[in-house]
């Protein structure tokens, strides 16, 4: 059951980064990475502040907070 959360989360974190910074999503599978990737991300940055995410409306914010910044990482990056 923590697979198809982590998936379902993923998914939603990475539609809505991509929302927010381009305007559409970036596919179902890109969605899914951009999500768990920036999962990962942002558990890092939430450790580095000393924050904490709790529960599936905080995973969901952290990942959405750090693929955000993984696209704005990729965008640096390719310009």
């Amino acid at each position: 059951m923590g697979l198809i959360l982590g998936l379902i989360i993923g998914g939603l974190a990475g539609w809505i980064a991509g929302k927010l910074m381009k305007g559409q999503g970036f596919g179902l599978l890109g969605n899914i990475l951009l999500g768990l990737v920036g999962g990962f991300l942002g558990g890092i940055v939430f450790r580095l502040l000393g924050l904490a995410a709790t529960g599936v409306i905080g995973s969901l914010i952290m990942s959405v907070i750090g693929a955000v910044l993984l696209i704005v990482i990729v965008r640096k990056i390719k310009s």
